[in-house]
C-alpha cells in the first residue's frame, strides 16, 4: 500500500513574487530603461511603459526557471534555504508553470505592443539565462558565470531596440560593459559564500580553482570591462557627463578590484575587501547607466 504525497497548501502571492528575484530583475529593469532613453529617438510613454513591464516579467520568468530547476541546489545552500521551493511553501509543478506562462506573455506582449526585435531579443535572454547557463553550464564548468552572464546584459539591448526598432553600436558596448562586469561581480561574492557553492556541489571558481585563481580573474577580467564600460565617450556615442562618470567609476571599480586580487585571505577574514567590490559593484552599475541617461537628455 502506497502513502500519497501530501498536497502543499496554495501558495501565497509573495511567495511567487519571490519567484521572480525582484532584487536582481531592480537592476535589469533599470539597464533595460537607460537602453531605452538613451536611444537617440522617443517612444510613446504607453508603449515605454510596456516594454519595460515586458523586461521586468521576462526576468522574472527566468528567475522563476531557474528556481524551479535548481530547488535541490537552494535546498542545500543557507543564502537560498528560505526561497519558496526549498522551504516547502510551493509545489515545483506550479512554479514550473508559472515561469513558462510568464515567459510566453511576456514575449507576446512586446512582440504585439512594441515591436518584433525587442522581444526576439527578449526570446534570446529568457532562453540563455534558463537553457544555457541554468540548465547546461552552472553544474558542469567554473566558467558558467562567464558565459551565462550575457544573459544579464541583454536588458541595455532590448530597452534600444524597443526605442528604436534596431541594434546599435553603444547598446553592443553596453551589452560588454554589463557582460564583463559580472564575472568580478559574481567572483567577489563566491569568494565569501564558497563555502555555500561547495556544499552545493556547484563548480564556481572559487571552489574549483581556488582562492588565488578567482582573485586573479577578478583583477584580469576587470581591464575589459573598463575598456567597455569608458569606450563609448572617445567614440563620440556619449557626451562629457558619461565620460567623466565612466572614468571616476570605473577607476574606484578598478581600485577596488586590485584590493580583492592582490590580497590573501587569513584566519578569522571577515572578507570586508571581497564584500565592499560586491556592494560597490551593484551601485557602480545603477550610477553608470544613470550617468548615461543625464548626458543624453541634458545635453539633448
Amino acid at each position: 500500500m502506497t502513502t500519497a504525497t501530501p498536497l502543499l497548501p496554495p501558495a501565497d502571492w509573495r511567495d511567487f513574487l519571490a519567484l521572480t528575484k525582484p532584487r536582481v530583475m531592480t537592476l535589469v529593469v533599470f539597464t533595460g530603461l537607460c537602453g531605452m532613453l538613451a536611444a537617440p529617438v522617443g517612444i510613446h510613454p504607453v508603449i515605454g511603459f510596456t516594454a519595460i513591464l515586458c523586461i521586468a516579467l521576462g526576468a522574472g520568468a527566468a528567475g522563476a526557471l531557474n528556481q524551479w530547476y535548481e530547488a535541490d541546489i537552494d535546498a542545500v545552500m543557507r543564502r537560498t534555504q528560505k526561497r519558496p521551493l526549498p522551504a516547502g511553501r510551493m509545489d515545483r509543478q506550479a512554479a514550473l508553470h508559472f515561469g513558462v506562462g510568464l515567459s510566453a506573455f511576456s514575449v507576446i506582449l512586446m512582440g504585439l505592443a512594441v515591436n518584433i526585435a525587442a522581444a526576439a531579443i527578449l526570446t534570446v535572454s529568457i532562453l540563455f539565462y534558463v537553457l544555457i547557463y541554468t540548465v547546461w553550464l552552472k553544474r558542469r564548468t567554473p566558467q558558467n558565470i562567464v558565459i551565462g552572464g550575457a544573459a544579464g546584459a541583454f536588458p541595455p539591448l532590448i530597452g534600444w531596440a524597443a526605442a528604436t526598432g534596431q541594434v546599435a553600436l553603444l547598446p553592443v558596448l553596453l551589452f560588454m560593459l554589463v557582460f564583463l562586469w559580472t564575472p568580478p561581480h559574481f567572483w567577489a561574492l563566491a569568494l565569501f559564500v564558497k563555502t555555500d557553492y561547495a556544499n552545493a556541489g556547484v563548480p564556481m571558481l572559487p571552489v574549483v580553482a581556488g582562492e588565488r585563481a578567482t582573485r586573479v580573474q577578478i583583477g584580469l577580467y576587470t581591464i575589459p570591462m573598463a575598456v567597455a564600460a569608458i569606450a563609448p565617450w572617445p567614440l563620440g556615442l556619449t557626451g562629457p557627463i558619461y565620460g567623466v562618470a565612466s572614468i571616476v567609476l570605473t577607476g574606484i571599480f578598478a581600485l577596488l578590484a586590485v584590493l580583492v586580487a592582490t590580497r590573501r585571505q587569513v584566519e578569522g577574514d571577515a572578507m570586508k575587501p571581497e564584500k565592499r567590490l560586491f556592494s560597490y559593484s551593484i551601485l557602480y552599475l545603477f550610477v553608470i547607466f544613470g550617468a548615461l541617461v543625464a548626458d543624453r537628455w541634458v545635453l539633448a
